[in-house]
């Protein structure tokens, strides 16, 4: 069972989102970014990559590696949360978090208690 947050719009489909573990996020984040809209998460990302280029320069290879898989890994972690705020911040409503096995489990169950 995973915790979803799920968001209505009145011209929309209601939309869940999972909170876990992102790997989609964790191994492609300006793939995860340009398909869900989250335009600051990219921003991010590449400040981020050329931090990490700055610190392979001046620090090592080694060490610029770590810290770019430790970047992959907090995307990944918090990517529901971006995902979250960016619909948030396009005017989606947050209707309530369900347990649910999948996705459309989460909507439906959202849909039953409106």
């Amino acid at each position: 069972m995973t915790l979803y947050s799920v968001y209505q719009r009145q011209d929309r489909a209601p939309a869940a989102v999972a909170d876990r573990f992102s790997w989609f996020a964790a191994i492609l984040p300006p793939v995860y970014a340009l398909v869900h809209g989250l335009w600051l998460m990219l921003l991010g990302w590449i400040v981020a990559v050329i931090a990490v280029g700055v610190l392979g320069w001046y620090g090592g290879g080694e060490a610029a590696f770590w810290t770019y898989i430790l970047c992959a890994i907090l995307i990944g972690l918090e990517a529901g949360t971006f995902h979250r705020r960016a619909l948030l911040h396009r005017g989606w409503q947050h209707a309530g978090d369900y347990f649910a096995a999948e996705q459309d489990l989460a909507i439906v169950e959202a849909l039953k208690r409106k």
